[in-house]
């Protein structure tokens, strides 16, 4: 069964067409990331997946079932979703946050359970932050807060979980932490992850399949090594680009050119 099927989907925000005529498949336990320029569509496609637009969201459906037949309730059961900023206007304690990933599992006015409380335990250890449990989380740093939401996310129980830049603004090492975790998560309980990202070379070291949208629209879909072609990426990104695979491990690396070194390329 597949995770997503998404069929001729179009979005339209005021006058501005910001999807046209989508159409793709996710598998079940694919590593799928979404890629393209500023502007390109990529956080309005994982908004719409999240159903927080309404419009467009005909023709999606979720694990074999239309996007607009699932109450809130009944989409937060399988869906959790990772913003790019997570906005800490009360200071929750790291526990009372990955808490939060119990509540569609739970009625109206009930407390947690034990077994809620032992899934959030779970949780915070499978992302390293038990020892952080009561401290607050405007009290952490940018790495270890991600962790945090990662682990809200899977104390959910998702089967589908969408991340926007879960690595933006955090170091190398702790970009690799994060992604480590994903495909971990991915391979030990079979989750979907759709993940928007600006770094084509992390892209290119996790995705399965790589998505490249343009203007709106996909450009191309496939694997990195399909998908990040030179001139392709020229093209979709409007500047000169260097695609080389490693040597020793075959490795994409992928790097803008300025213009003092062009002629190098060329």
């Amino acid at each position: 069964m597949s995770a997503v099927r998404i069929q001729g989907v179009g979005v339209k925000l005021g006058d501005t067409q910001v999807l046209r005529d989508l159409s793709l498949t996710v598998a079940q336990g694919e590593f799928f990331v979404v890629i393209g320029p500023n502007g390109s569509g990529k956080t309005t496609l994982l908004r719409l997946l999240a159903s927080l637009l309404s419009a467009g969201s005909d023709g999606i459906e979720i694990f074999g079932r239309q996007l607009n037949d699932y109450s809130r309730r009944e989409l937060a059961r399988i869906l959790a979703l990772v913003p790019q900023q997570v906005h800490m206007d009360f200071p929750f304690s790291v526990r009372e946050t990955v808490l939060m990933g119990r509540s569609p599992h739970l009625g109206l006015m009930s407390f947690e359970r034990v077994a809620d409380l032992a899934l959030a335990a779970e949780a915070m250890e499978f992302t390293d932050v038990s020892h952080l449990a009561d401290r607050r989380l405007d009290q952490l740093s940018g790495g270890e807060r991600q962790r945090v939401i990662i682990a809200r996310a899977i104390c959910q129980q998702p089967r589908l979980i969408l991340l926007d830049e879960p690595t933006a603004a955090l170091d190398p090492a702790h970009q690799i932490k994060i992604l480590d975790l994903l495909e971990r998560l991915r391979q030990e309980q079979d989750v979907t992850v759709i993940m928007v990202s600006h770094d084509l070379n992390l892209a290119a070291l996790y995705g399965d399949r790589l998505l490249l949208l343009c203007d709106g629209q996909l450009d191309h879909v496939g694997p990195p090594i399909e998908v990040l072609e030179r001139t392709r990426l020229e093209r979709v990104y409007g500047c000169t680009m260097s695609v080389e695979a490693d040597p020793v491990n075959g490795f994409l690396r992928i790097s803008p050119v300025p213009a003092r070194y062009r002629e190098q390329i060329d």
